[in-house]
């Protein structure tokens, strides 16, 4: 990507603050507990003409014991490696910290080969910008030290102007526009993380076995067969009564806006657990939304004594759970092995193809007006339903209106009938469909 800057520095220095207003919108996480960004994840913003991409890091911290500082660590290098600027964030109230001192030495590698700003952030006071001087000690950089208040913006305005400075081409504004979209959604820790990665084929996403290591929504664009797609992986979403922090909370709420913004949802189950009413109830919410469905059924490789009908036996459990939401495939798979991965992202491309199915109204009612006549809508209140024609509504889910004498007399069960029969004809595999009846 071109024009990009990596937020970097220690926890809790403001990061994630800067990247919502250089991107002006609140898309990362923010709270006062150190350690709230742990993936590296990216936004867009422009600065006088000129578009950049924005990545956000989480806190670097030096020879720790937590699992999850060390991925941490390593989602950091990545960032910068990929950038074109990096901002080295510190905090002016804190001063130099040991921490700084250890990062400032990691940042030295890169000195001369890419722009180091150093931003001394929250130097929201006169004698807080005189204050950032004491940043020059670090030894790194390019010789400016940008003091600003990432929180009401003073300050951004200079450090934009230096940093677009070393971008020699306007960018693109948001290169993910129009992009179709594949949210990979499901309970915490059945393995959404290891697939995004898996699919890659880089650490994108922190992994370990701990539930909910994963809190914002991370995109990356994916290349399969001859389509561009987002791969956003989500959150695992958790019962309301499971979620107990406000940081867990706004990673649900970005998990949900993530399904809401979606085209596809790959729902990802633990075939070692089954389907569990989260899992309908994630079903359910993709459902309402209109949006494709695949089911993957992840870690099949740990179910032992498989025979010849167990994933037919288990599927059919799965669909007596989410019913009367009959048309997503089933998928089992399993990461670990990288069993039927491609085949889960294949299925999820078909999907989404068949979402922008458009059928030709003559071949509609070809084949359409043959199914009323075998099977006509039934007399109600003595009144005869004459179904004259059907066609495509222009939306952006299949919709059909069948145009009849009488609307109103339609019961729901022939509604359904006539999705069936259009299931059995076109392929809408893993879409749902709308029916409506209108007056002619």
């Amino acid at each position: 990507m071109k024009n990009t800057i990596a937020i970097v520095g220690r926890p809790n220095v403001g990061k994630s603050t800067l990247f919502n207003r250089l991107v002006g919108q609140r898309k990362a996480i923010m709270d006062d507990e150190s350690g709230v960004t742990r993936d590296r994840h990216y936004g867009y913003g422009d600065w006088i003409g000129k578009y950049y991409t924005v990545i956000d890091t989480g806190g670097y911290v030096h020879n720790s014991d937590d699992i999850f500082e060390g991925e941490i660590n390593k989602q950091v290098k990545l960032a910068i490696d990929e950038a074109d600027v990096v901002l080295f964030m510190v905090d002016t109230i804190a001063g130099v910290h040991s921490l700084d001192e250890e990062f400032a030495s990691v940042l030295r590698r890169y000195q001369g080969k890419k722009p180091i700003y150093i931003v001394a952030n929250k130097a929201d006071t006169n004698n807080r910008i005189h204050a950032a001087g004491e940043f020059y000690a670090l030894g790194v950089g390019d010789g400016e030290i940008y003091p600003i208040s990432s929180a009401s913006g003073s300050g951004t305005g200079d450090l934009l102007d230096a940093v677009v400075s070393h971008f020699e081409d306007e960018g693109v504004e948001e290169p993910d526009l129009g992009i179709p979209k594949i949210a990979i959604v499901g309970r915490p820790n059945v393995g959404k993380s290891s697939f995004v990665n898996l699919l890659l084929g880089t650490d994108r996403s922190i992994v370990t076995d701990i539930a909910g290591t994963t809190r914002d929504s991370i995109q990356a664009r994916y290349n399969a067969f001859g389509n561009e797609f987002m791969l956003v992986d989500t959150a695992g979403l958790r019962r309301k009564t499971k979620v107990h922090e406000d940081v867990e909370f706004y990673s649900v709420l970005r998990s949900l806006r993530a399904l809401e913004e979606a085209d596809v949802c790959v729902v990802m189950l633990d075939a070692t657990r089954g389907i569990e009413s989260q899992d309908v109830n994630i079903i359910g919410l993709a459902d309402k939304n209109r949006k494709g469905i695949v089911i993957l059924v992840n870690k099949w490789d740990l179910i032992e004594n498989k025979e010849t009908n167990t994933a037919k036996e288990f599927e059919a459990k799965i669909m007596e759970k989410i019913a009367p939401i009959a048309y997503p495939p089933v998928i089992f798979t399993s990461v670990l092995t990288k069993q039927r991965v491609h085949k889960a992202i294949e299925t999820a491309v078909e999907v989404y193809n068949n979402k922008r199915r458009k059928i030709p109204t003559s071949e509609l009612n070809e084949v359409m007006l043959k199914e009323i006549e075998k099977y006509p809508p039934p007399i109600q209140k003595g009144k005869l339903v004459r179904i004259k024609y059907v066609t495509q509504l222009p939306t952006h889910n299949p919709v059909f209106a069948f145009f009849c004498n009488l609307p109103q007399y339609v019961k729901e069960s022939y509604s359904r009938y006539l999705e069936n029969r259009m299931r059995e004809h076109f392929d809408f595999t893993g879409v749902p469909i709308g029916i409506v009846f209108r007056k002619k």
